[in-house]
This record gives structure tokens, C-alpha cells and sequence, in this order.
């Protein structure tokens, strides 16, 4: 791949406030990119992954600027869009969360799903207005395979188990009809899941690593989980980040799966976690309870990532028990301060 010229560059973030969002800002900022994100009015401060890149308004020569929006408010995303003018557009924005989308279906609909396409639409009219051309990257996921027996590719069916699965395979479907019908630089980073330390509490890894961490500190004597014998393909966030870009810096648009390969059960994650703090037995902390079972369940995920190893160059660098170490202590940590 030639060398992409980024300096200067504009980029549009949905979803800046969230793991993935604020390790691309980071990114980006790196490489020299102007980057705007979208942030959801809150009365809560929900900027924390951002305090460390935040720039003030007042200080000259900025290159991160935050504006207030919502994916499910077509003007507003549309406002921002002719306001930023971006040359790149990723969006990260979504409810995420699979076990939640089981408890607002239509909200998850309107946000994960609907959201994608009020940006193409925005996009779509901005290139016939303007004449400038705007990529478009879709954060997609694994959830969408769902039962779709491994490993997954860009070539496996679309079986989701969950509204948050749907959801995200209205969006790819919208992203790649954009593509073929409009001729939108627009493409799916299908991303198995990726973990860090600044991955959500409610999201099953970091809700284990945050537990062991308050069971080391004596604040907690049990933690509560659902089903330990799903298998999950987990890498290391920052280098999913990495991929995202590299996409976007193709010659062409095109769908690329991200992942390691490697799957492990969620049992698997308990035990080295809890072995890493030194706790001993997990059995003697860890109980099962139902209410964290899905309706539906994605028993196994295993991403097929040649074609990202062969186009993209990309490659998974942190391993499973790595990634687990990182999370682990970092919970600690941050509880003895």
C-alpha cells in the first residue's frame, strides 16, 4: 500500500466517548488528523477516556474538537457533517451492549441500525451538494453471525441471536448498499471482540477483572456471571483501531473481518484472571446467575481473518493471557488510588 498523507486530514468520530472511539482519537491525533467527535448530552461526565487528548476550546492550534449530537437525530448529524466538511467518517456510535438490546429492541433499532444510515444519507447529499467525497467506515460486528457455525468470514451468512445483532446487519446491508448504489467510499470492519482497560464495567470482561480487583481489595466476597461456556475470539482494542484506519486507507471500499483466530471460553478468562491477582481458586468467588443468561444464545465465535492479513497487512500483536494481564492489573491498580 502506498503511504497515505494524513497530515492535516479531517476526521468525524460517533461514538469518541467509548473505548474504541477514544484509541482512534488517539490515533489519529498521531498521525496528524484534525478530529471532531460526536458526544451525547449527559448529566453524568462521560468524557473520561478523552481527559487525557482533551484540548481546551481556548487554546490555539487545537486538533480535537467535541460536539454535542445524538445518532438519533438525522438534523443534528447532518449539521455536523456540513459544519466539519470531514474527509473520513467513522462510525462507533451504538448501543452496544447485547444483553441490554434484549431489553430495548427498538431503541437498539434506531441507534446501532438507524444510525448508519442517517449518516450515509447525510453523506450521500453532501457529496452531490459539495463535490467533495467523504469516507465512510461502519463499525460492524461478530454478533451478526451468530449461530453461523465457525470460523466466520466475510463470506459466512448473517445468523444474529440478539436486536443488537439485527441491528448491526440492517447497518452493513445499508453501508454496503451506499456503497454499490451511490458509489460512497464506505466499508464494514467486522471486529470480533476486543477488550482493554478502558472497556465498559458492564461488558463481561471488564465486569470479571473489576470484581477480582474489589475481591483482592476486600470490598466484594462474590462475583455474579451468566454463561461461562460461551467462546469468544478477544484481541486487544488499540490494534482493532489500527485496522479501522488501514481500511479506510484502501484503494478501493471493501468488508474485512478482525480478529485473532484464537478462541476461549469465558471460563478460560476467569481462571487466568483470577490466577494473574494471585487469588488461587476462582470457584471459591464465582457464582452463576440466570438473569445473565441471553434469550438467545452465541455459543462460539472464531474470526477467519485472512483476507485483513493478506490485503490490509494486519495482524494481531497482544495474546489472550496478555490482554488478560493488562485488564487485570490495571483494575487493580486503579482501585488502590
Amino acid at each position: 500500500m502506498a503511504q497515505t498523507k494524513t497530515k492535516n486530514k479531517i476526521a468525524l468520530i460517533t461514538g469518541i466517548t467509548g473505548q474504541d472511539g477514544s484509541y482512534l482519537a488517539e490515533l489519529l491525533l498521531k498521525k496528524g488528523y484534525f478530529v471532531h467527535g460526536v458526544v451525547r448530552r449527559a448529566s453524568t461526565f462521560n468524557t473520561a477516556r478523552l481527559s487525557h487528548i482533551y484540548q481546551d476550546p481556548h487554546v490555539k492550534n487545537r486538533k480535537l474538537f467535541l460536539h454535542h449530537g445524538d445518532l438519533a437525530d438525522a438534523g443534528t448529524i447532518r449539521k455536523i457533517i456540513y459544519v466539519v466538511k470531514p474527509d473520513e467518517i467513522y462510525n462507533l456510535g451504538a448501543q452496544s451492549h447485547v444483553k441490554v438490546s434484549f431489553e430495548i429492541p427498538e431503541y437498539t433499532m434506531d441507534i446501532t441500525g438507524n444510525g448508519a444510515l442517517r449518516i450515509l444519507e447525510a453523506i450521500r447529499d453532501f457529496q452531490n451538494e459539495t463535490g467533495k467525497k467523504i469516507k465512510f467506515y461502519q463499525a460492524s460486528s461478530s454478533e451478526m453471525f451468530g449461530s453461523a457455525p465457525p470460523p466466520q468470514n466475510e463470506k459466512t451468512p448473517f445468523i444474529p441471536q440478539s436486536p443488537y445483532g439485527a441491528a448491526k446487519v440492517f447497518a452493513y446491508n445499508m453501508t454496503d448498499l451506499y456503497r454499490q448504489a451511490y458509489g460512497i467510499f464506505a466499508v464494514n470492519g467486522i471486529l470480533f471482540n476486543h477488550e482493554s482497560e478502558r472497556r465498559g464495567e458492564t461488558f463481561v470482561t471488564r465486569k470479571i477483572t473489576r470484581g477480582i480487583a474489589r475481591i483482592k481489595a476486600g470490598l466484594d466476597k462474590k462475583l455474579y456471571l451468566g454463561n461461562i461456556d460461551a467462546k469468544r475470539d478477544w484481541g486487544y482494542a488499540p490494534e482493532f483501531c489500527q485496522a479501522m484506519w488501514l481500511m479506510m486507507q484502501q484503494p478501493k471500499p471493501d468488508d474485512y473481518v478482525i480478529g485473532t483466530g484464537e478462541t476461549h471460553t469465558v471460563k478460560e478468562f476467569v481462571e487466568l484472571a483470577f490466577k494473574e491477582a494471585g487469588l488461587g481458586n476462582w470457584k471459591k468467588y464465582v457464582e452463576i446467575d440466570p438473569q445473565y443468561y441471553r434469550p438467545a444464545e452465541v455459543n462460539i465465535l472464531a474470526a477467519d481473518t485472512r483476507k485483513a492479513k493478506r490485503i490490509l497487512k494486519w495482524r494481531p500483536k497482544t495474546k489472550f493471557k496478555d490482554l488478560v494481564k493488562i485488564m487485570v492489573w490495571n483494575d487493580i491498580n486503579e482501585l488502590k488510588k
